[in-house]
This record gives structure tokens, sequence and C-alpha cells, in this order.
């Protein structure tokens, strides 16, 4: 595909894609950012362009919104259960943990999607590596590897500056 073909292909279906996700989502901005992800990842597997890309767009686009939405739930049903007792807190020691809180929420947002998928399904829904090994069609080995990076991930990106 040329860029020429591909700015071709953007500038015909990209406000149909957006549309149908803004539908989907209710949010102009993820809807947004979704459709030039659909984008980028016809652009990046060099994608021919013929007579049926434009279901496979809606295709590529609902896969995205699906992934996305399964991580955002995922992270909001963790989060819903950290909480900090501000009665026995100094307000020095809330704040702290509220910015820890915006560091790890961030963190778990720019985490690798298969290091964050096993990560969550293991701390939040408590599944042994085994059950996630199955869920995810990975070996137990690979959920190892990955739960090993992701922590490792974490820990870098929670380090204390200070």
């Amino acid at each position: 595909m040329t860029k020429e073909e591909f700015k071709n292909l953007f500038d015909s279906h990209f406000d149909d894609v957006r549309r149908y996700l803004l539908y989907r989502s209710g949010d102009e901005d993820l809807a947004t950012d979704i459709a030039q992800d659909t984008f980028m990842k016809v652009w990046e597997k060099r994608i021919k362009t013929d007579g049926k890309i434009k279901g496979l767009l809606f295709k590529i686009a609902n896969d995205l919104f699906i992934t996305r939405y399964r991580r955002d739930k995922l992270e909001f049903n963790y989060f819903k259960h950290l909480q900090i007792n501000n009665d026995s807190n100094s307000p020095e020691e809330i704040l702290q943990f509220e910015q820890t809180k915006k560091k790890y929420k961030y963190a778990l947002r720019e985490m690798p999607e298969k290091q964050r998928t096993v990560f969550l399904l293991s701390r939040h829904e408590e599944l042994t590596y085994n059950e996630i090994a199955i869920q995810t069609g990975v070996s137990v080995k690979a959920v190892e590897k990955r739960m090993k990076n992701a922590l490792e991930y974490l820990r870098k990106k929670l380090q204390y500056h200070g």
C-alpha cells in the first residue's frame, strides 16, 4: 500500500469508522483514538485495499474497541477496591497515596497488553497461573514470564524519586 493509497483510504473512511465507534462508546476522544489505531493497524500490516476494505475496517475497529473496553473494565474493578483510611492518615500520606494511585493507573495503562492482562487476572481476578494460561491460550511458563515482566515494569514506574 502506498502512502497515497493509505491517505485516500483514511480520507474516505475515517469519519465512518469514528462515527461507528462514537455510537458504541459515547466518548468522542475514545472513538477518535480507536479509529486512529484502526488505520495504524492497516498501515502497519500493509493490508491491500479492495472492495471489502470497509467491512475489514469496522471489524478491526470493533476488535480494538472490545479490547479497550475489557482492559478499562478490569482497571476500574481493580481500583474500586483501592482505598485509604482518611481518618488515621496525615494529609501528606493521603496525598502520597493519591499520587501513587495515579502513577499506578498510568503505568497499568502504558504496560504492554499481554503483561497487563496476566497481571490483572492474577492480582484482581485471583486466578492461578494455570487458570490464566488456559484462559489466555499460552503456556504456564509464558504466564510466569509475563507476570515477572509486569512486576518489574511496575516496580520501575512506581519508584520514588526523592
